[in-house]
């Protein structure tokens, strides 16, 4: 696991809903791409149901993550794209069954216009960073 420190409420700012406004890590970073609520054979999970999209981006974002050698753990940012603020409450419920209450992560949330197929509701990318460095040579 990385060593992230996680700064919820710095002085004279308002307590975070749900995220940290700032962590600190250092050593090798993971980029996540976005990932939305597509199934390995590229069809939508959830037409209309926001919390079944999540569950399917988050199973994505775990799958991601481990391909890399991390984990929810090593997460230092989120950034959600959602097509309606309503799907937030669903999105952060499924988003709390994965990560500890007390190690959440920066978090941006946006809605947009659309994504990349007009059934998708939720989009997200995520930062972690791994302990150590990688020799290049």
């Amino acid at each position: 696991m990385s060593s992230l420190t996680h700064l919820t409420t710095p002085a004279g700012l308002a307590p975070g809903n749900g995220f940290s406004h700032a962590v600190l890590g250092e050593g090798r970073l993971v980029a996540v791409s976005g990932q939305v609520a597509l199934d390995a054979d590229g069809r939508v999970v959830g037409e209309g149901d926001p919390t079944a999209q999540a569950k399917q981006v988050f199973a994505n974002l775990e799958r991601c993550l481990q391909a890399a050698g991390a984990t929810f753990a090593d997460v230092m940012k989120f950034t959600f794209f959602v097509t309606d603020l309503s799907v937030m409450p669903a999105l952060r419920a499924v988003r709390d069954t994965y990560l500890d209450a007390g190690r959440l992560p920066a978090c941006s949330a946006v809605q947009v216009a659309g994504l990349v197929r007009p059934e998708l509701l939720i989009e997200i990318e995520a930062l972690a960073v791994l302990p150590g460095t990688t020799e290049r040579g």
